[in-house]
């Protein structure tokens, strides 16, 4: 059967893939990409390439599209954007000088939800989970005691 997408290494290509793999320095679906285009360069069809690196025939299909589409760039994940944190330089710091402030009356210490809710109170933010406050308070090197 004939593949619409065929895979033609140059030298170049060969050699920067080959030592992709023999390196092992990248993580794990890129080793299996350049694997998979090299075994398709050697003329192995899509079972054979999926039964020796554990995937699925789509998934080998998938790649050498991929592959045609944008040379060797198919082999690396694309950078993903992300969300935009939920708390700015202003609210990270009022966070802060919250959990180090006395806690609200009636209670003996700060809870994670209870710094969530002023945050919300205070006006600094539309809405934020107690485990966002956790972590910002986690990556902060300031000591409370």
């Amino acid at each position: 059967m004939l593949k619409k997408y065929t895979v033609r290494l140059t030298e170049e290509q060969e050699r920067r893939l080959t030592e992709l793999v023999t390196r092992g320095a990248a993580n794990a679906r890129t080793i299996r990409r350049a694997h998979t285009l090299l075994l398709a360069w050697e003329g192995h069809t899509d079972e054979a390439i999926a039964d020796a690196l554990h995937c699925r025939p789509e998934t080998v299909a998938k790649v050498r599209r991929r592959f045609d589409e944008r040379a060797l760039e198919s082999v690396y994940d694309r950078p993903r954007p992300g969300a935009q944190p939920k708390l700015d330089g202003r609210a990270e710091a009022r966070l802060v000088a919250l959990a180090c402030s006395q806690a609200p009356e009636g209670r003996s210490h700060w809870t994670m939800q209870l710094l969530a809710d002023q945050l919300v109170t205070l006006g600094l933010v539309d809405g934020v989970s107690d485990d966002t406050v956790r972590r910002v308070l986690k990556n902060r090197r300031s000591s409370r005691g």
